[in-house]
């Protein structure tokens, strides 16, 4: 009976360093693996890409060259008004307005397009009042796209394309839309009103070369 017993502690020991083994394993390559697959997605951010940032005259020659999408949110508008009872998009009584600065600011963003003689091409706008008012002051023209706000299963897929396609070069393509659908496509910071973003369209996606308020296209200089 103690023979047995013996053995039987024996083969016990030798199937607990067994298992012991094997678990010691197993941890070891837990590590990489939960590594490889658990890691988050890359943050959407619509701030400048450091490596392809542009300022300056170095911008001014890049929006001339063409090629780019220039995106802006609307200027100033007079929050005292609402959408809220609006019937349809040409509803403009009913529609929050460009207020007189907003008006002023998108007039002398055109003027300062025309005085760095930098190419138009495309113009589109939401077809919302204050945007479709935005872009025939800044540019004189816009073709109103609906793609440009609406949604489809919680996405802005047709914004998200139209940042994406490419423009050949020598033209750009100027949007004024809303700040909402750009920040759920491109990610924060939050474009304010009358900031624009510029970016290289890539087929896929885009890179954000530059982003200009207000008063930064005063301080752009033409070489």
């Amino acid at each position: 009976m103690a023979l047995y017993s013996a053995r039987a502690l024996a083969l016990l020991a030798l199937l607990c360093g067994w298992a012991a083994a094997a678990s010691h394993a197993q941890s070891a390559s837990a590590p990489a693996a939960s590594a490889s697959t658990s890691a988050p997605p890359p943050e959407l951010s619509s701030y400048p890409d450091p490596r392809h940032r542009l300022q300056g005259a170095a911008l001014v020659r890049a929006l001339r060259e063409g090629g780019l999408v220039i995106y802006f949110r609307h200027a100033a508008t007079d929050f005292s008004k609402n959408d809220q009872n609006m019937r349809d998009y040409d509803d403009c009584a009913n529609q929050r307005p460009l207020s007189e600065q907003g008006r002023s600011d998108a007039h002398a963003i055109g003027q300062r397009i025309a005085e760095l003689q930098l190419p138009i091409g495309i113009v589109m706008a939401s077809p919302m009042c204050r945007t479709m008012e935005h872009a025939r002051l800044m540019l004189r023209t816009a073709t109103p796209t609906h793609t440009m706000r609406e949604l489809s299963d919680g996405e802005y897929i047709g914004l998200k394309r139209l940042l994406s396609a490419r423009v050949p070069a020598g033209i750009n393509r100027w949007m004024v839309g809303h700040g909402m659908p750009f920040r759920a496509v491109a990610g924060p910071p939050q474009l304010s009103e009358g900031e624009a973003a510029v970016l290289r369209p890539l087929g896929d996606g885009w890179t954000v070369l530059a982003r200009l308020t207000v008063a930064d296209w005063a301080t752009l200089k033409g070489g």
